[in-house]
């Protein structure tokens, strides 16, 4: 039924524009949009009915990507009618013309992406966002305020020791650096922050970022599962990037003592220590008696 009222809203709205020789009025394309809004809820509006930024982000302090969303009239748009433009501040003053964007394909729909030729440490930038030639959203940042690194990779665990009661273990968990982070000549730090839980709990244990790329972790119970995650951030940055793939940890069931068939106690030698000892408490006794009666 709604996808009946939202064919007949824009058949009203074209009947309208031919009749009357404008534009539909913004009323009826609200109210197509919203149509279409339950028709397809997936298509996400936001509340100020203009594009606006969502984000800009670097993932390694060499490229980076800002995105956008679709105003009130989402695909409704012609092509080509929201654009992103850019300044950046080589000197002391800011460049005076506003550049378009140099990618709007390489970071998928309603982005742009700055590869290494446009990226600049340590310069400000200033974004602008226009719709129809209008400015729409605006923002200025440098590079290295929007560092949130890609997740780390090839999560591992291996077993450290376990407790000699047989209820806790200690594992050390590794991980590799994100491939596109340059940290093996230091053109990004990196800290690393480990979080693990029960599988069967909803609430993430957090343990403090390290510059390393293995941390141990203690006393685990060996009756339980756990999910072990990993996230990064650029050192001194507050902003983490995504995390990792869960790790599942499993550690091996041991028994806290051993059973009657795998510790026997050893009654022939206890026989044979007894039968030794009272021989030689008994020889002692009669030798003691014999002296006395020498005396």
């Amino acid at each position: 039924m709604d996808l009946w009222q939202l064919l007949l809203t824009l058949a009203v709205a074209g009947s309208s524009d031919a009749f009357s020789g404008s534009q539909a009025t913004p009323a009826i394309l609200v109210r197509a949009s919203q149509s279409l809004q339950r028709v397809h809820p997936g298509l996400e509006t936001n509340s100020s009915g203009k594009p606006k930024f969502t984000k800009c982000r670097s993932p390694e302090l060499e490229t980076f990507s800002c995105h956008w969303t679709d105003g009130v009239h989402h695909g409704l748009q012609s092509p080509g009618s929201i654009q992103l433009f850019y300044i950046r501040r080589s000197t002391q003053e800011w460049t005076q013309e506003w550049k378009e964007c140099p990618d709007y394909v390489s970071a998928g729909e309603n982005s742009c992406y700055f590869n290494s030729s446009y990226t600049s440490i340590w310069i400000p930038y200033c974004i602008k966002l226009t719709s129809n030639g209008d400015t729409v959203d605006q923002k200025c940042f440098s590079v290295e305020e929007i560092v949130q690194p890609d997740p780390p990779i090839g999560l591992n665990w291996t077993l450290l020791n376990i407790s000699l009661t047989g209820i806790h273990a200690d594992i050390q968990v590794r991980w590799e650096p994100p491939p596109n982070a340059d940290v093996q000549k230091g053109w990004i730090v990196l800290e690393y922050e480990l979080q693990y839980k029960d599988v069967n709990e909803t609430q993430w244990k957090m343990m403090d970022p390290v510059l390393s790329t293995s941390v141990p972790v203690y006393s685990l119970r060996l009756d339980k599962e756990y999910e072990v995650r990993v996230r990064s951030r650029q050192r001194n940055s507050e902003k983490y990037g995504e995390f990792s793939e869960v790790l599942f940890v499993t550690l091996p069931q041991m028994r806290p003592f051993a059973c009657e068939e795998d510790f026997r106690f050893p009654w022939f030698l206890f026989i044979i220590f007894g039968i030794f000892g009272l021989t030689v408490t008994l020889f002692l006794f009669i030798f003691s008696k014999q002296q006395r009666k020498e005396n």
